[in-house]
Order: C-alpha cells, then structure tokens, then sequence
C-alpha cells in the first residue's frame, strides 16, 4: 500500500527542489564563467547546502531542509536517480563505437594505459586506506575494487564539455580523448556492474565473477541484437508520416526503462542500462536527433543538477578535519592525477603522438564526473564506503576537473597542429556550413540501370565517406534489379538496400526518405514525353521535402561514367540551389582535381562575349559591380573547399543557350546546376535554364534540387 508524503513532508521535498535546482543551476553558472565545467558548481552547490557549510550555519535550517525522514529522503533520491539515468542516456548517445574502432591502435593504447595504471594505484591505495574508510562488514579487496574503478575512469560528459568550449572537439588529440573516454566510460560501467554484484554478495569469488559477467555479456548480446532491431522498428514506425518528436521520445524513455529494469533483475545497477539504452537509441539511423536535444535540455536543466547537487548534499568536508583522513585524501588525488596522467601520456608516446598531444591526453582525460560520483553513491548505499570515504571519493571529480580544464589550456596554447591536421580541419568547417553534401544520409533509387549507376558516382565523388547510403530498388515488373554495380560503386562508404514496387513507387521512396534522410540522388536517362524527366522523378520533385539531386548521364557513352571529370561549367547566380550546385562540384573537385569553371551569365547587350573576369578592374557599370562581387564570393568559397576554381562572366539573351554553348567551347565533361522546385499545373518546374542544359548538353548534367517552398496554407 502506498504511503503519501503528509502536507509537511511534501513542503519540505518541493523546497529542496527548488533550492536544489537554483544553487546548482547559479554555481554551475559561475563555473562556466570561468572557463570550468559546470558540474563543478553543481557538487559545490550541494557542498554549501550540506552539513559541511548550511549545517554548521543554521543546524536547525539544515535539519528542516534535510530531515532525517526515509520518506523524504527517497522522495528525494528518487528523483535524482532519474536525473542520472537520463544523464547516462545522453552520454550513451555521445557513445560512439565507430569511432572508438576507426581511431584503432592510438585509442586502444591511450584507452589501455590510461585505464590500466591507474587501476594499478587505485588498487594499492584502496589496500593501504584505513579502516576508518571501510563500510561495516565491507570486505576489503571489494572496497579497494570500487576505489580502483572510482580513480582510474575518465567522465566523457566533461572531457567533451572541456574540448568543445575550447574549440578542440576535432583536433586529432581531441578525436582520440573522445574515443579514450568513450572506451573509459563503457569499461567503468562494465567494472561497476561486476564491482556491484561483488559488494551484493560480500565477497570476490569466482563463482560470483562468472554469473555477473556471463548475466552481463548476455544482456549486451540481446540488446545490441534483438534490442536493437526493436528499437529500430519502432522509431521507423514512429517516423512512418515524417518527423514524430513525441513518438521518438516515447520510446526513448520506454528503452531505457527496459533496459534498467532488465540490469537490475541481473543484480547489476540500472543506471548501466539506461547507458547502454542510449548506445542503441543513438546506433538507430531512424533516430532524430531533436530527442537527445530535448532530453539534454531536461536534464541538464533540471534532473543532472538535482543529482550532482545531492551528491554533494552528501559530503562532509568536516571529516577531513582529522589528520590522517586529510593526509590520505591527498594521497588518494595525487595518486588519481598523477596516475591518470602518466597512463595517458605512456599509451599516446606508444602510439606515436608527439610528446605535446600526449601531454594534452593526459590532461584531458583526468577529467571526472557522473560515472566517478555513481561508483561513490553505489559505494556507500551498498555499505562499501563510509562517509568519509565516499567524501574523498566525490572530492577526486571536482580537483580532477579543474586540474583537466587548466592544464589542457596550458598545452594547447599557442599549437594548432600539423599543416595535415590544419587542411583537414578547414574543410570539416566548409562542410559543416554546406546546404546538400553533408554527412546525413542518402537516398539512392535505383534500376541498376547506367543512369543510377552514374548517380552512384557522383554521390561517391561528391559526398563524404562517412555519409551511409540507401539503395531502394525499384521492381521493373516481376523483376527485381541487379544492383550489385551500384553497391560496388559505393563500397567505401556505409551502404544499406531496400526495395519498393507497385503503382506507387514514388510515393514509397518518398516516404523512405522521411526516415531521416538528407538527400535523394536519381539518375536519369531518356525524357518521357509531357513530364519532366519520368512520372517517378516528377513525383519525387512534387511530393519530398528534402533535396533531389538529379544525374543525367554524358550522351554517347559506352560505360556510365569516365573514371574522373576534367572540367566542370557551374552557374554562380546568387540563389541559395547555385550555392548549393557549387558545393556538389567544389566536392568532385576536391576528390578527382576537375576543374571548376564558375560561370555568371550577364543578360545584357553591353556584357562583353566571353570575358575572362580579371582580378582588380575599373566597375564600369551597376550590373557588372554585383556580378563581380558575386563573383567573388564564389571564388572565395571555393578557396575555403580548397580548391581554385577559373571566374567566367559572359554575356547572351538565353542563359541556358550560352551554358550549353560554354560547356562544348571549354570541352567540359560536367555541368553542375541549381534549381528551386515550382509547381506548375501539377509539373514540377526547375527553370528554362536548367531545362535547356538537360536538354541540349551532352555533358553529365547534376541538377540540384531544393525542394519546393509552400505558404502556411499548404499552396506554393
């Protein structure tokens, strides 16, 4: 039978919210102004208001504000469970196993090293701590376990917090402590789990070790399996009519109550359930990325500063006022900075890192968190720690952190890398501003015809290796296609297949790229009279909200593509689709060194035929300053990709009759448009330009598609 909180309890339990929330959120605030992580003022918040500060003020506010009532106190405790549980949520969608895997021998190394020494340390410290720091009836090999654990992880939460403020997030350092901490944070969890059914048992035997690892390695077998497949069959569901914010959600939270309900039935802490729900929520590709959006917000404005600032409630600096307890707690941070340090620096120098990213390694990943303050809390409601080592053990995260935050600026100040890691990390800022080739994924419709073989071509010469690619085969008949060329055409890249057949094939593959997509690519041939290029693509063009690239393959050819383009025409208008076919061809060039030809087409009788755009010229008119200037910008664009591309303004009364005659004068073999989607009487219209390059052109011709724009009431 339930037993409701009286009208006291429940004042009492709505003002430590409120209290709560508004230190942590304040502290937190501060910390972040000077430059530290904000979940070192959200423990300090619950320092100040525990009996270390708020106790020893006002005992008798203290004790109205934290009674000794169980009720109240897990009324509490409730809701701070919650707030880690969401929290590890979030920090299993940061989880990313691909790239812990992709990163390989330097993760594994820095990962090895840097957990294994200060494992060692923890251990030998965790033996040598006095008894004053066990837990009554606590075995002593599982207290020096738990202590090892504690000190030898790193918080990924705050390493990624610490490098994306500081701009490092995708330095190559930065890359391999994001994986080091992602690795660090699922072997915690891993050693947690065994830990705990240790602590549950009150001894370390090896029974014990293999029903917690066997009940472990199972549960990570079925969800990353069957839980998977689940998982992603309800966000596809979900998902079926387009974005589905509320759907997503549900089962976001229904995952990762399953999944703590299923590692608590094991004996091992819900909290590693709900880390290992937002693994499988984040590997998903029918997930969107709005849900950890909105989850991050919840928690990070609400439930995360109610956990850290509880734990801090917790901690009573008042018992390092006896010596040996103050001299041991220095002891324990030393040895969890040094070692931590020491492990990381080792494994980076064996993994040939020069010595400065080693040094910004191990600084970066000294820095602790939520897994650290989960090992102290399981620690001390297991019985495992006292207070006072559960104090020592909440300190480490809070001295770490700032060590982690001041020392990385240290390192990296003033050191921007090699030329290599520079270039790269330019064009990863170009391609984050992009509108089409971006990483999201592709949609790739397909006959096994040429036409959809050469539109595989271009997504892979276009787009990078790391956006997947769905092949949806389009039944001809009772016939499926052969799309093997097709996927071998792709075979660098993440490739998956689907198939569609039917009087509705357009409206299927429309409803495919509601999955999350972020472009469709078609490739075309022959045109069908009265439509644009086939009923299908003209549907597409009508009905999708994403992009349509559109490839119409080189006329007289005997095999889909050549092996690279040499010269590639690109019209710079100052539309948003020609920033966008500017982006497709300035990716072609950068991959097979085409050379990009930027083309404005001046519609006046005084534009001079075929002048070449010089560099520094007298404006001699209105019409010609705008169209400089758009050059410009074009050019500029262009040397962000890096690439140079050859400026071309000349003049003609058909923009699309001097493009076509462009592209056979330059003997180009591409020519790369932009168009904006109109609907008229029911066609889908692209411009008399474009549709003239489609039609005369015998170059490969890739039209870019932004899909069409519509009024509040649903007409264009």
């Amino acid at each position: 039978m339930l037993t409701p909180l009286d009208e006291h309890q429940l004042l009492v339990f709505w003002t430590q919210l409120l209290v709560l929330v508004l230190m942590a959120r304040a502290c937190g605030t501060l910390m972040r102004r000077v430059n530290l992580p904000s979940v070192i003022g959200q423990l300090a918040a619950g320092v100040i208001l525990g009996p270390s500060i708020f106790g020893r003020v006002w005992p008798d506010g203290f004790h109205w504000f934290l009674p000794e009532d169980e009720m109240s106190s897990a009324a509490l405790l409730a809701v701070s469970w919650l707030g880690v549980a969401l929290l590890l949520v979030t920090a299993g969608f940061e989880t990313d196993l691909a790239l812990i895997r992709r990163l390989g021998r330097a993760a594994a190394l820095v990962t090895g090293f840097s957990l294994v020494v200060p494992l060692i340390g923890g251990l030998i410290v965790g033996f040598s701590l006095p008894d004053s720091f066990l837990g009554s009836g606590a075995d002593r090999t599982v207290f020096a376990l738990f202590v090892a654990a504690a000190l030898s992880v790193s918080a990924l939460a705050v390493i990624a917090k610490i490098l994306s403020e500081l701009g490092l997030m995708r330095r190559d350092f930065g890359q391999i402590t994001v994986a080091a901490g992602m690795a660090n944070d699922v072997v915690g969890w891993v050693m947690l789990a065994v830990f705990t059914g240790f602590a549950v048992s009150g001894e370390v035997s090896i029974g014990n070790v293999a029903e917690t690892v066997i009940g472990l390695a199972a549960f990570l077998a079925v969800a990353m399996t069957l839980g998977q497949r689940a998982v992603d069959r309800a966000l596809r569901w979900v998902r079926r009519d387009g974005p589905n914010l509320g759907g997503a959600m549900t089962i976001a939270i229904f995952t990762m109550l399953i999944f703590g309900v299923a590692t608590q039935l094991l004996g091992i802490e819900a909290v590693l359930g709900a880390f290992v729900a937002g693994v499988v929520l984040h590997r998903s590709r029918f997930q969107q990325q709005e849900v950890i959006h909105h989850i991050e917000s919840l928690t990070g404005s609400f439930l995360a500063p109610i956990f850290f600032a509880t734990a801090g409630l917790r901690v009573d600096l008042g018992l390092l006022a006896d010596r040996e307890a103050l001299a041991w707690a220095t002891v324990v941070v030393l040895v969890a900075i040094v070692a931590k340090f020491a492990g990381a620096f080792l494994g980076a120098r064996l993994a040939g890192q020069s010595s400065r990213a080693a040094a910004a390694l191990g600084a970066g990943l000294n820095a602790r968190g939520a897994l650290e303050i989960v090992i102290a809390s399981v620690g001390l409601s297991l019985g495992v720690f006292t207070e006072t080592a559960y104090t020592v053990i909440i300190i480490v995260p809070l001295l770490t952190s700032v060590f982690a935050a001041v020392s990385l600026r240290i390192v990296v100040r003033d050191w921007r890398g090699s030329p290599e890691e520079q270039e790269r990390l330019e064009r990863e800022e170009v391609l984050s501003r992009n509108l089409v080739v971006k990483s999201a994924r592709i949609l790739l419709p397909s006959q096994g015809e040429p036409a959809s073989i050469a539109a595989a071509q271009i997504v892979q010469f276009a787009w990078p290796k790391e956006a997947p690619a769905t092949i949806v085969s389009v039944a001809n008949g009772d016939d499926w296609p052969d799309v093997t060329v097709v996927r071998n055409v792709l075979d660098e890249r993440d490739v998956d297949h689907t198939r569609v057949r039917g009087d509705d094939v357009a409206g299927q593959i429309v409803d495919e790229s509601r999955l999350g997509y972020g472009v469709i690519v078609v490739g075309v041939a022959a045109r069908h009279e009265g439509v644009l290029y086939s009923p299908m693509v003209d549907e597409l063009l009508l009905t999708t909200s994403i992009p349509v690239v559109i490839v119409r393959r080189a006329r007289g050819l005997d095999r889909p593509l050549p092996a690279a383009f040499s010269r590639a025409i690109v019209p710079v208008t100052g539309t948003s689709s020609a920033l966008s076919a500017q982006e497709v061809a300035f990716a072609i060039s950068g991959q097979l060194g085409t050379e990009v030809v930027l083309t404005h087409v001046m519609n006046r009788a005084e534009a001079p035929l075929a002048r070449i755009l010089p560099r520094r010229r007298q404006v001699i008119s209105p019409v010609h300053s705008a169209a400089e200037e758009m050059m410009e910008r074009a050019v500029g664009r262009a040397d962000g990709a890096g690439i140079s591309a050859r400026p071309l303004m000349i003049g003609g009364t058909s923009a699309g009759d001097v493009l076509v005659e462009s592209a056979q004068r330059e003997s180009a073999d591409l020519v790369v448009l932009g168009a904006q989607l109109r609907n008229v009487d029911g066609r889908p219209f692209i411009g008399h330009t474009v549709e003239t390059v489609l039609d005369r052109s015998d170059a490969t011709v890739v039209v870019v598609a932004q899909p069409r724009r519509t009024h509040p009431n649903g007409d264009d």
